[in-house]
This record gives structure tokens, sequence and C-alpha cells, in this order.
């Protein structure tokens, strides 16, 4: 397989072995590969991986409307998400749906404040197909 297209996203965290854990628990990830401080971790849906880096201090973490997103595969996996993150003190927004593209969702934040979004019915693999060779289609029914 070669590496073509978005490969990865790097994020700054403080506590790797912490970080792990939170992308394992909320987000069914594993890691792939580590060299010291630096883990990739991957769902191994598609070649791609979250770069943890190991820093002492994270200066600009990924707020709500800079996330990572994740699809689940039903509402009740994101209501269970929700309550797990609102037990662990890390809810950052509860669940709603949004309907249309958005679809339902929560913000959880990772020990570091960057925030992870799980959805379902965002469809975004079937936008993508759907798109095909024929370009974008903004107006998605």
């Amino acid at each position: 397989m070669k590496d073509i297209g978005l490969t990865h996203v790097a994020l700054p965290v403080t506590d790797v072995k912490k970080s792990v854990g939170f992308y394992r628990n909320y987000a069914g990830m594993r890691v792939v590969f580590r060299d010291g401080s630096t883990h990739w971790l991957s769902d191994r849906t598609r070649p791609f991986v979250i770069v943890l880096l190991e820093v002492p201090e994270v200066q600009c973490p990924l707020r709500p409307l800079g996330h990572l997103g994740i699809g689940v595969a039903s509402r009740e996996e994101v209501d269970r998400l929700a309550a797990m993150a609102e037990r662990e003190g890390c809810l950052a927004s509860p669940a709603k749906d949004f309907g249309g593209y958005i679809g339902y969702r929560v913000f959880i934040s990772d020990p570091d404040g960057h925030t992870l979004e799980a959805a379902y019915g965002q469809e975004v693999g079937l936008t993508v197909e759907a798109a095909g060779l024929e370009g974008p289609n903004p107006t998605r029914p």
C-alpha cells in the first residue's frame, strides 16, 4: 500500500501513555508503531494514523470546531461514549442530534484538551463515494 493522500494528523501530548489509553477507550485505536515518546495510533480501517508526540506543554489544543472526528455504529454508541466521558470528567459537549450532514454527536476532551467528536449519521464515506469522479456535491440530500 502506497502512502498517497492524507496519512496522519500529529498531536502534541504531555503524557503519551495517558493519551494512548484515551484514544484506545474512546476511538478504538491501537498503537501500530512507537519510537521513544512518539506513538502512531490507528483504528486499522484505512492507512491513516494519529501521531502522538510527547512534549512538556500543549500550547494549542484542538478545540471543538477544530477536532478529530470518528464515526460510530449507532446512536447508542454515541450515548455510551457520552456517559463514559461524563463519568470520567471529560465530556466537552453533551450528545445532541443536529440532523442533516452533522448527525448525532458528542464532543469529548482528551487529557490535553484536544477535542474528539464521536458521531453517528454523518455518512462521510457515502458522501465521498457518491462524489466519485464527478467531483463534489455540496448540496448533499
